[in-house]
């Protein structure tokens, strides 16, 4: 690729992300800085020249969730006043996607007040993956490509030597995806019977639908934070007979206390992505991290190129 042609920065949510993009792009990380001022302002500045250029800004948005998305807005608005050609905004974790609708009383949609500031602030396109809420994407009316984690993640569990899998939903509401999970391992599907009441990031396991004995279990997800939905499911698996229970998550975004959970638990591996990277926590061996950066920067160079990415969603 002629590295005159495209030009990939990273925002301090996703540096070692970046890296990588660009190691399989073949082109050098563009250069900026940030900076933050003791009263918590953030002052973002491209440190060299972009006009007349296709820009691509690499952030995730978590730890700190609020900075982040903040610095990702200042980010376009920077590349735009610099007169570049389009800015495209690659965000692998976008944390508000959560926040997708109004479900109760005088409460705010976040996904759309955040799909909102980022075209607001003049991105022409969004690249993400995952999104905890496929119908954000229609919160935009720019383009959004929400990218699976599953081929790469399904490749890593292939690789482990599973035997008489079964892939395993923690509630309905990710049946869908994890039937994909299922068809690429050419394994059966059970689902888990989840109740959640409150914010809290707590929820109740209450049973498991589907034959899980004796066989090998893997949970997967789009992210988990807390563990504890992920460990209530393996606990619940082997008491319904599961002989070991695995578990492939797109987000690891893991917060204090998670990796203590996940150490106590019956999980023997959990896979992650490296879409977050800002988590505050130090990783559990029994965390193994797959790249998706070859899959983003796939999708960049077609992007950047005018070439169809319908490949990248194959089912």
């Amino acid at each position: 690729m002629d590295g005159d042609d495209i030009k990939v920065f990273g925002g301090s949510g996703s540096p070692r992300l970046t890296q990588s993009i660009c190691s399989h792009l073949g082109v050098a990380p563009g250069k900026g800085e940030v900076l933050r001022f003791s009263e918590g302002n953030l002052f973002v500045r491209i440190l060299e020249n972009v006009r007349g250029r296709n820009v691509y800004v690499v952030q995730s948005t978590a730890y700190p969730a609020n900075d982040n998305f903040m610095e990702l807005l200042f980010w376009i608005d920077a590349f735009k006043r610099a007169s570049a050609e389009s800015v495209t905004v690659v965000v692998p974790y976008f944390s508000y996607a959560k926040g997708d609708k109004k479900d109760e009383p005088r409460v705010s949609i976040r996904g759309r007040v955040c799909a909102d500031c980022i075209e607001a602030a003049g991105a022409a396109r969004v690249i993400t993956m995952d999104l905890h809420a496929p119908q954000i994407q229609g919160f935009f009316r720019v383009p959004v490509d929400d990218l699976y984690a599953i081929p790469v993640l399904c490749e890593a569990a292939k690789a482990m030597g599973l035997t008489d899998l079964v892939v395993v939903s923690p509630d309905t509401g990710f049946a869908r995806k994890a039937r994909m999970y299922a068809s690429h391992l050419h394994a059966p599907l059970a689902i888990g019977d989840k109740k959640r009441e409150g914010h809290d990031e707590r929820a109740e396991v209450l049973e498991i639908i589907g034959d899980v004995r004796g066989k090998t279990a893997l949970v997967v997800d789009d992210f988990t934070i807390s563990a504890g939905t992920l460990v209530d499911v393996a606990k619940k698996l082997m008491e319904r007979g599961a002989r070991s229970v695995y578990a492939a998550i797109t987000h690891g975004v893991f917060s204090e206390g998670s990796m203590a959970k996940i150490d106590a638990s019956p999980i023997e591996q959990l896979l992650v992505t490296d879409t977050v990277e800002t988590q505050p926590v130090t990783f559990s061996e029994k965390i193994a991290v797959v790249s998706v950066a070859p899959l983003f920067a796939e999708a960049i160079r077609r992007i950047h190129y005018r070439e169809s990415i319908s490949v990248l969603f194959t089912e």
